[in-house]
């Protein structure tokens, strides 16, 4: 059995081309906790810093066929994580950048007593109408909305086609738009 943690990194790098997967067993343990405390320091989070490391091992281990290394593996090691670092920080950077320009457009004024007013009311005429469907156009509509089931379910419960039931609720529809819109009309 080969003593892995006795071979430099040149030979590790090596044996890695070959699917060695104690050689990249050997990589990782030496050069793991360097690399996360890099990251660690300069992203101050442990779990991005970790998922940053990891990356990185993973990425050596899915192109352990064609990498070539003009210097040391440590020194690619550590070039990677301080790329790894600079992507991430330009990333919260632009999730910062985004939720700035999306602020103003986030309504976080309480509604005025007059809009609860009149939505209590629009949900007050939304149930009348309801009500005053015709008790097929009804029985569809709740199912539908309000339990949540499919057409098929419907069609399959009352014992009636999936074209009825979308015509049903096509009415139920119509109708409740017709109502509602008279009612935003006038406000």
């Amino acid at each position: 059995m080969r003593k892995y943690n006795k071979y430099g990194d040149e030979e590790l790098v090596e044996l890695l081309r070959t699917h060695d997967k104690k050689a990249f067993t050997e990589l990782y343990e030496r050069y793991w906790e360097r690399l996360f405390h890099t990251a660690a320091h300069a992203l101050e989070n442990k779990q991005e810093a970790e998922e940053c490391v990891q990356d990185i091992f993973f990425s050596l281990w899915s192109r352990r066929e064609t990498i070539v290394l003009k210097y040391a593996i440590h020194t690619y090691l550590s070039v990677a994580v301080k790329y790894s670092i600079i992507d991430i920080m330009k990333k919260r950077k632009k999730d910062r950048q985004y939720t700035k320009e999306r602020l103003p457009f986030i309504d976080i004024v309480a509604p005025s007593a007059e809009s609860t007013l009149l939505e209590k009311e629009l949900w007050e005429r939304l149930e009348r109408t309801i009500e005053l469907l015709p008790e097929k156009c009804k029985i569809i509509y709740k199912m539908s909305r309000e339990e949540g089931k499919t057409h098929d379910q419907i069609a399959k419960e009352l014992n009636i086609s999936k074209k009825t039931v979308n015509n049903h609720l096509v009415r139920s529809l119509k109708d409740i738009k017709n109502t509602i819109s008279s009612v935003v009309i006038l406000i």
